[in-house]
């Protein structure tokens, strides 16, 4: 069963996340800041990431950039899930390796599609 990593500083934003993707056959873990997301990526394997922009300790693109600089979770499928929609924001998350990019409000179909189709990826890597 896959595990995703979602990324909030917001309780409230990470119960919606994992409610939205309720559906698929998926474990969670749980990260409020980027600090700790880094922790539970040293820890856990993990299978994908939702990743929000903004938080207080470490912004959410130096957490991606640090995915991205550390074989061993270079290939984990993160998708920021931000308020920012302006196209610099999106612009530079897709060029520090994020796997998709969506806005806050999200839609809960939205959401787990994006999700599922991440994770398709991931089994089709671990199939070869």
């Amino acid at each position: 069963m896959p595990t995703i990593l979602v990324v909030d500083y917001s309780p409230t934003i990470r119960r919606m996340v994992k409610a939205s993707l309720g559906g698929l056959t998926t474990s969670f873990a749980e990260a409020a800041s980027g600090l700790e997301a880094i922790e539970v990526l040293a820890v856990r394997s993990i299978d994908a990431v939702v990743l929000d922009l903004n938080m207080p300790d470490m912004h959410g693109l130096d957490v991606l950039r640090f995915v991205r600089s550390h074989g061993q979770y270079g290939s984990v499928p993160v998708l920021v899930l931000t308020t920012r929609g302006d196209v610099t924001s999106r612009g530079a998350a897709l060029e520090a390796g994020a796997s998709a990019y969506m806005t806050k409000p999200f839609s809960a179909p939205s959401l787990a599609a994006t999700v599922k189709e991440l994770l398709v990826n991931v089994d089709a890597r671990t199939a070869r």
